[in-house]
């Protein structure tokens, strides 16, 4: 990792929803150090600031994918960012979702709202290898149809089972209504044999680890990410404590029998 931002362009732009774009971005000169799937980046936007970011594409040039929502002044800084705009990245920070632990087992990825964007590298890395896991599940659920994001990918990936369920559908929507737990009954999924990956909100996290949990999977092979305040990446400012525990220094991925007793301090 740096303590400067290291410059990176921009190379493609995708508006995802109203107020959230991927950027794909590539070094301008030395690549940083591999990122893996379930870490995050500082990212600087220059004149403003830089805000953390979980990568939600690993590439082999060293190029990574950063899925950003407009809720301040950096992100939306960011999201304004053209093809051909530089900005900074400082990484990789934080813990991995760990896929390996899944070999051989199956995999249940459930995703809230933009939770979806670090999980994407997770689950493309898991349909990469077929013969490595069981059965690949994946449950998406967002507010409303045009909070959905990666629709058309979503659609493009051949797992066991894929659902999809918003909370207040428009007219358009004939899916699935409701919160995305419900989807579990489909998923095709051994308890036991069963390694879980979970981002989002915190109440769609603690809903979903716990109906998880009461299902039988194994709570040290519930994985999620816990991404609250998160400030500096290293700790030191302390806007990342979560009962003991500094999320930048041992997240954002956890498992979820240490994030349980973290998640029932309420949302600041």
């Amino acid at each position: 990792m740096t303590a400067l931002p290291v410059p990176h362009r921009v190379v493609a732009r995708r508006q995802e929803t109203g107020d959230t774009v991927t950027l794909r971005l590539e070094p301008v000169d030395a690549a940083l150090p591999d990122f893996v799937p379930g870490q995050f980046a500082m990212v600087h936007c220059f004149g403003r600031g830089e805000i953390p970011v979980s990568v939600s594409s690993v590439r082999a040039t060293g190029g990574l994918a950063h899925t950003i929502r407009s809720v301040g002044a950096v992100s939306a800084g960011l999201c304004a960012a053209r093809v051909g705009d530089v900005v900074g990245i400082r990484g990789p920070y934080g813990t991995s979702w760990g896929l390996e632990r899944a070999r051989g087992r199956d995999v249940l990825v459930v995703a809230g709202g933009i939770g979806l964007a670090p999980l994407r590298p997770l689950i493309l890395g898991a349909l990469a290898e077929p013969a490595a896991y069981r059965r690949v599940n994946v449950l998406v659920g967002a507010r409303t149809p045009a909070e959905l994001i990666g629709r058309k990918e979503i659609e493009s990936w051949a797992t066991a089972y894929t659902g999809v369920t918003v909370d207040r559908p428009d007219a358009d929507w004939h899916g699935d209504v409701g919160m995305v737990t419900q989807l579990l009954g489909r998923a095709l999924f051994e308890p036991d044999a069963t390694t879980a990956f979970v981002c989002g909100p915190e109440p769609m996290i603690r809903a979903t680890a716990r109906e998880l949990a009461h299902r039988g999977v194994p709570r040290d092979r519930i994985r999620v990410s816990l991404e609250r305040n998160m400030r500096c990446a290293t700790g030191h400012c302390g806007h990342c404590q979560l009962g003991p525990v500094l999320v930048c220094r041992a997240g954002p991925v956890v498992d979820w029998d240490l994030a349980e007793p973290l998640l029932s301090v309420r949302e600041l």
